[in-house]
C-alpha cells in the first residue's frame, strides 16, 4: 500500500491504511474460479426463478431482448468497476473507490448502504432458501410442514460459522453449490432448447415477438435488472483474490456475460414452451411449471433444486460481500476500529461476520424481508452510479497511484452512460423502496456526521 493512500482524522496524525498492519491483512486465497462462482451465484436467482414469468406478461417473447439490454447496461458498470478493481484491488469494493475518489462522506454512505443492503438481501434470500426447501419436499411427496423461518435462521448461522473458519472455506462452498446449480441448468436449457427447436416434435406456441409493443420492452428491461446487481461483489473481496490484475476483469465480465446468456435462453426456452400468455399467469413459480411440462415432475423437482441451490449461493456471497465492506470502513476508522480485527487463526474478520449475521438472523425472525430487498437494490444502483462517476474522477484527476491493469474502453462517455442507467432504473421502483432507501442513505449521512466527519482520506 502505498504511503499516499491514507486516511486520516484532521485533528490528529495521519493513519496508515490497515494494508501495513499484520493484524489487518487478508489473505489472498480465492482464484478465478471461486471470484467467478460469487459474481454468478449472486447474480443466478431472481432472474431466471422469478421474473419469467412476470416480464413475459409485460413484455411477451420480446420479454428475453428486456434481458439482453439488462445484461448491457450491468456490462457499462461493470466494465468501469474493472478497472477501478484493478487499480485498486482492496477489500471493501464500491465503498473502498468511492471514499478514494469522491471523499469520505461519499464512502460513508456507499460502505454502510452496502452492508445494510447485503443485510436485507441476504435475508430475503434465505427465507426464499426455506420456501425453495418445502416445496422440494412437497414435490417428492414429504407433507410434514417445515418451519421455514428456523431453516433459514439455522442457515444464517451455518453459513457465518463457516466465513469465520475461512475466505477459502467459503469461496469452496460457493464454487462447490454455484457448479451444482450450473449442472442443472445446463440440463434443463439444453434438452428444453431442442424440445422447443422441434428435434423431439413438439410444436411450439405460434404468437407475436412483441405483443404488446416496443416500450414494455424497456420498462420490462428496469424490471429485471437487479438480476445483475452481483457482479459487484467480486470487487468487494478484491482484497482476498490471487492476481486480481488477471482474475478481477475477467471474472466480473465473464460472470455478466455467463448470466445474461442463461437469461436470454431461459426466457426463449419458457415463451417457446408454453407460451408468453400462459406464462405470465404461472407467476412466480413459471419456471417450475416450463421445467414440469419437458420433463415432468423429476423436472419440477430439479428446477426447485436449483432454485435452492441459487438463493443459497447469493446468501453465501452477500454474507461474505456484507462483511468486507463493514471491515474496510473500520480500517479507514470511519466505524469502530473492533470491527477491522482478524482472527488470528483464520485470518478473516470475525467481528465484521457476526455483525452481519445478527442482523440477518434479526431480520428474519422479525423483518419484512421482501421490502427490503428492493430496498437492496436501490442502495446497489447508487453506489453502481456513484462507480462510474469516481471512474470519471480518477480520469481527470490521474493520481499517481491510479495505475490499473485493465482500463475501461469508451471513456468517457461508457462510464457516463452507466452512471445515467444506474441512476434512471431508481425511477421505475416502488415509492415505499426509494423512501426506504434514502432513508438509510440519511441514517448513514447522520452517522458520518457525528462520528466521523473528521476523518479524510487522501489518495494520489
Amino acid at each position: 500500500m502505498s504511503e499516499s493512500n491514507t486516511s486520516s482524522r484532521n485533528s490528529g496524525p495521519p493513519l496508515k491504511v490497515e494494508a501495513e498492519s499484520p493484524n489487518t491483512e487478508l489473505e489472498r486465497s480465492l482464484g478465478f474460479v471461486e471470484a467467478m462462482a460469487i459474481g454468478t451465484g449472486t447474480m443466478v436467482g431472481a432472474g431466471i426463478f422469478v421474473f419469467p414469468g412476470l416480464a413475459a406478461g409485460q413484455a411477451g417473447p420480446a420479454a428475453m431482448l428486456s434481458f439482453a439490454i439488462g445484461a448491457v447496461i450491468a456490462m457499462l458498470v461493470a466494465l468501469p468497476t474493472a478497472e477501478l478493481a484493478t487499480a485498486m484491488p482492496e477489500s471493501g469494493g464500491g465503498y473502498y473507490f468511492i471514499s478514494r475518489g469522491l471523499g469520505a462522506f461519499l464512502g460513508s454512505l456507499v460502505g454502510i448502504g452496502q452492508w445494510l443492503g447485503l443485510i436485507f438481501a441476504s435475508a430475503f434470500y434465505l427465507m426464499g432458501f426455506a420456501y425453495y426447501l418445502s416445496d422440494v419436499l412437497s414435490v417428492l411427496g414429504m407433507t410434514a410442514s417445515l418451519p421455514v423461518q428456523a431453516v433459514a435462521f439455522m442457515t444464517v448461522v451455518v453459513l457465518t460459522g463457516v466465513s469465520i473458519t475461512g475466505t477459502k472455506n467459503t469461496g469452496d462452498l460457493q464454487s462447490a453449490i454455484v457448479g451444482l446449480l450450473l449442472v442443472i441448468l445446463a440440463g434443463f436449457l439444453g434438452h428444453g432448447l431442442l424440445d422447443a427447436l422441434g428435434f423431439f416434435g413438439r410444436e411450439t406456441v405460434p404468437e407475436s415477438y412483441f405483443p404488446y409493443g416496443i416500450m414494455p420492452v424497456f420498462t420490462t428491461a428496469a424490471l429485471v435488472f437487479t438480476s445483475y446487481l452481483g457482479f459487484a461483489q467480486i470487487a468487494t473481496v478484491a482484497g482476498e483474490i490471487k492476481d486480481p490484475a488477471r482474475n478481477l476483469p475477467r471474472a466480473m465480465i465473464g460472470s455478466v456475460l455467463l448470466v445474461g446468456v442463461l437469461y436470454v435462453l431461459t426466457i426463449f426456452l419458457s415463451t417457446s414452451i408454453v407460451g408468453s400468455e400462459a406464462l405470465s399467469g404461472l407467476g412466480e413459480t413459471a419456471i417450475v411449471e416450463v421445467a414440469r411440462a419437458i420433463f415432468g415432475t423429476v423436472g419440477a423437482a430439479a428446477i426447485l433444486t436449483g432454485g435452492l441451490l441459487a438463493t443459497l449461493s447469493s446468501a453465501n456471497a452477500s454474507i461474505l460481500s456484507s462483511s468486507r465492506s463493514l471491515f474496510a470502513l473500520s480500517r479507514d476508522s470511519l466505524v469502530p476500529d473492533k470491527m477491522r480485527e482478524i482472527n488470528r487463526k483464520f485470518r478473516t474478520p470475525h467481528i465484521a461476520l457476526l455483525l452481519t449475521g445478527v442482523p440477518i438472523a434479526g431480520l428474519i425472525l422479525f423483518g419484512q424481508v421482501e421490502v427490503l430487498a428492493e430496498v437492496a437494490s436501490l442502495l446497489h444502483l447508487v453506489m453502481y452510479g456513484l462507480m462510474c462517476i469516481t471512474l470519471l474522477v480518477m480520469r481527470a484527476r490521474q493520481p499517481a497511484s491510479y495505475d490499473p491493469d485493465f482500463r475501461c474502453p469508451g471513456s468517457p462517455v461508457l462510464p457516463a452512460l452507466g452512471a445515467l442507467a444506474s441512476f434512471g432504473l431508481i425511477a421505475f421502483m416502488q415509492p415505499l423502496s426509494i423512501g426506504l432507501g434514502f432513508g438509510v442513505l440519511i441514517a448513514a449521512a447522520l452517522w458520518h456526521v457525528f462520528y466521523a466527519r473528521d476523518v479524510d482520506i487522501v489518495y494520489e
